[in-house]
């Protein structure tokens, strides 16, 4: 059984815990806060860009000369797959549901022609122990996360696609929805998927490109893949805040109720102990008592 001392140490141990799992709640509360913003003003321009990429692909494909590279669609065996973590955890289940679909997806791809480019150290240390080509890993830069970070990534991308290296190229990462949900979303990336027109978009617009539909493809396409893993950067970064302030949360108030757990034992042993003391000083009385009876 345990005695006062180590149940006092043990509520001792859960408030430091505690007070841990608090700051790190309000310090993800102040993140999030941050990111949340930035994501909720990035998207409105990532999805008019995406509107508009569009318009120019029809056009493009309705006129005269070859399509940009980037739309090249093609039926090779080479993908690569980039996965995006966090580098730190405490995060309750915002990793590893990122890991297990990349996993997956993984498996169901053809191995043999498979790369890898893993974000975040997470996913750096799970495919580092795993039969899989890492082509690259990128790690320690989320807590100063600029678009700097997305062109690199983007850049890499794109020269190796427009030099036949691979043929596809899927991004896998959290979607921020609410500072309780994060959904892992696969997207590809490249070659950049043409829009389909809607039932309820209604006729189409004729638009007038200016030099041309093609010129301008050229200069807004390697935007838009810049744009859409930065985005993605964007939108991993504040699930991770929302995650771990979720999980902190929960942390706090599970060690707030073992503290009272752990306090209602330590009364009660308490109790008993005081209990015997009075029992044996009585105890003691009585015999005293009755030996000077005698």
């Amino acid at each position: 059984m345990a005695t006062l001392r180590d149940i006092q140490r043990r509520i001792r141990s859960v408030q430091s815990t505690q007070k841990i799992t608090r700051a790190m709640k309000l310090v993800a509360a102040a993140k999030l806060r941050r990111a949340q913003e930035r994501i909720l003003a990035a998207r409105p321009y990532a999805s008019k860009m995406a509107e508009l990429l569009g318009n120019l692909v029809s056009a493009a494909d309705s006129g005269e000369g070859a399509p940009h590279p980037l739309l090249e669609q093609r039926e090779g065996p080479r993908r690569q797959i980039v996965i995006i973590t966090a580098d730190r955890g405490l995060a309750g289940a915002f990793n590893s549901n990122v890991l297990r679909n990349s996993l997956a997806f993984v498996r169901m791809s053809n191995a043999t022609a498979l790369t890898l480019v893993v974000v975040g150290r997470k996913a750096r240390d799970f495919y580092r122990r795993r039969p899989f080509t890492v082509k690259r890993d990128m790690v320690g830069f989320w807590d100063r996360l600029a678009y700097s970070h997305a062109c690199e990534l983007a850049d890499l991308f794109m020269a190796q696609y427009l030099e036949g290296e691979v043929d596809e190229v899927h991004l896998i990462y959290n979607e921020f929805r609410s500072v309780a949900v994060q959904r892992p979303v696969r997207q590809q990336l490249l070659p950049i998927p043409k829009t389909e027109a809607r039932a309820d978009a209604g006729p189409p617009v004729d638009y007038i490109y200016e030099p041309s539909a093609q010129a301008i493809l050229g200069d807004l396409l390697p935007r838009h893949v810049r744009m859409q893993v930065f985005r993605a950067l964007m939108e991993s970064l504040a699930g991770e805040y929302g995650a771990r302030m979720t999980a902190m949360e929960a942390a706090t108030k599970n060690a707030k109720d073992m503290i009272e757990i752990l306090t209602i034992q330590y009364n009660k042993a308490r109790q008993e102990k005081i209990t015997k003391e009075l029992l044996d000083i009585v105890g003691g009385a009585e015999a005293l008592k009755q030996g000077a009876e005698a």
